[in-house]
């Protein structure tokens, strides 16, 4: 069993590496950890930045943790830097690490008379200017980025009832209807980490995965195929192929014809077999990976499809000048957002470069449910959508995405009758074969989260982009339980409590 890391674990692995060390060439990369905490509160410090060298990083956790590690060959570091808003930047000996807590003093930081920057810029003018800046502050050329990226996707089922009232088949019964609804996990977790390269021209990027792990419970998944199978089979063993279905929920109505669906059935049954006789068959990994990616990137704030959308409908959004801070050694307007009269679903803050008005950094949560539909025993909500982007200058003057934190909470009830009848107008006599009645009572809670740090980026010329393979075989490890070995001898950001304590019973 592993265990959760105890207040001792980051002291020992200082240690460890110290002794390492010592003994000179024969490791490769050394590791070291600690937690930032809060002088006063006594709490993690969340998505701080620690640099240990130049143009060299890493954030910390939601908890506070991180650690980095360096090559041989590569400069030792002897001491590493940490800035967080709200706390001043401050220095520590790497010695220092080996006590595992570092405490940061809460400070306010005042800028006036270091920076110069135009005091007549009202608010309104900050923003058309961040506004208008944007093509020649968001990056176009191509790059080469070294991502982690942790993907936390945990659902809550408060209730699930299936309700079962009648069936015709005897095999499908109200035993096998109670074990479909006792199978089903009421409390499901799905971790998947992956470190890779992108490459990224334009809207267009590559991948190249280094290593992924996935966490999640086989059982849960072995078990409902397996009751998925008994289904099926009762479904063709009972189940005329020139009969169709007519599904009603209420006064609602759908018929499907039963070959598509048996069709679909020995379709999908084929793939699977012809995929097992291949040894190089694509995994899809890599495919959902991107498409994950993809649809991380399309919510950055300047996207079109982006949720936020404080670019195209500005007007909806009331702006307020708060004050100034500093960011990786410059200076920033610290400007504050609300929905104008409800117009618009977000609030938060962005801190917005003073000399070239970039956004460096974004925190937003929602002010309201984004989706509330309720209709005839179904109802959908969108409660939570908050998160943190940040992003980084490049050599050319334009910016990159440096970090994204986002946290997506929805709502989903259904409180309906379904009822699945069985007709063949093919057969004499009744047309109706046979019949199952439900009445749906469940309730559920999923909540996604993702975390993408990028640890290093580079300017590439656009054939290196156009000129990368990717390999389409790449696959996640599955573990039953956290390996913090796994990731030994690579930058990632550091596990929170919930992932570092998983485990599979047995």
């Amino acid at each position: 069993m592993i265990k959760a890391k105890s207040p001792m674990f980051p002291m020992k692995c200082f240690f460890l590496c110290c002794l390492a060390l010592l003994m000179g060439p024969k490791l490769t990369a050394q590791t070291v950890s600690a937690r930032l905490l809060d002088a006063k509160t006594q709490k993690g410090i969340p998505y701080a930045t620690v640099q240990y060298g130049a143009g060299q990083g890493v954030i910390s956790n939601g908890e506070g943790y991180f650690s980095f590690v360096w090559q041989e060959g590569s400069p030792r570091p002897d001491s590493i830097h940490i800035s967080s808003l709200g706390y001043g930047k401050k220095g520590f000996a790497l010695e220092q690490l080996g006590d595992s807590l570092l405490f940061l003093e809460p400070a306010a930081i005042e800028l006036q008379g270091v920076y110069l920057f135009d005091r007549d810029l009202e608010v309104g003018d900050i923003i058309e200017k961040m506004i208008q800046r944007l093509p020649e502050n968001i990056n176009n050329s191509a790059v080469k980025q070294r991502i982690f990226l942790r993907h936390s996707n945990l659902t809550h089922i408060d209730k699930l009832d299936m309700g079962f009232e009648k069936s015709s088949i005897e095999e499908l019964d109200k035993e096998l209807i109670d074990s479909l609804a006792n199978s089903v996990p009421r409390r499901a977790r799905h971790y998947t980490e992956s470190l890779f390269d992108l490459y990224k021209d334009g809207d267009e990027f590559k991948l190249g995965i280094i290593k992924a792990a996935e966490l999640y419970d086989k059982g849960q998944v072995a078990s409902l195929e397996e009751l998925g199978q008994r289904m099926e089979g009762i479904f063709k063993e009972n189940i005329k192929r020139d009969s169709y279905l007519k599904i009603k929920s209420g006064i609602f109505s759908q018929k499907i014809q039963v070959d598509s669906i048996l069709g679909s059935l020995e379709g999908e049954g084929a793939e699977k077999e012809k995929s097992l006789g291949k040894k190089d068959s694509i995994s899809g990994f890599l495919d959902s990976q991107r498409f994950l990616l993809g649809e991380l990137l399309e919510e950055l704030y300047y996207r079109g499809e982006s949720k936020l959308q404080l670019i195209d409908k500005t007007k909806r959004y009331e702006f307020e000048l708060a004050g100034y801070s500093e960011m990786d050694g410059e200076g920033v307007y610290v400007v504050t957002f609300a929905p104008k009269r409800g117009n618009a679903d977000f609030k938060g803050r962005l801190f917005i470069n003073i000399g070239d008005f970039a956004v460096m950094r974004l925190d937003f949560g929602n002010t309201q449910r984004l989706r509330n539909f309720r209709l005839l025993g179904i109802t959908y909500r969108e409660e939570r959508y908050e998160g943190s982007a940040r992003f980084a200058k490049l050599p050319n003057g334009r910016y990159e995405l440096r970090f994204l934190e986002l946290t997506q909470g929805q709502f989903l009830a259904v409180d309906r009758p379904l009822k699945v009848v069985e007709k063949n107008k093919h057969v004499k006599g009744r047309r109706k074969q046979n019949e199952l009645s439900l009445n749906l009572d469940f309730r559920m809670r999923p909540t996604e989260k993702w975390e993408l740090v990028i640890f290093g980026q580079q300017l590439i010329d656009a054939s290196v982009f156009s000129n990368f393979k990717e390999e389409k075989r790449a696959k996640a490890t599955y573990m039953p339980f956290y390996d913090p070995n796994f990731w030994e001898g690579h930058n990632i950001m550091e596990p929170n409590q919930a992932l570092r304590t998983f485990k599979i019973e047995e």
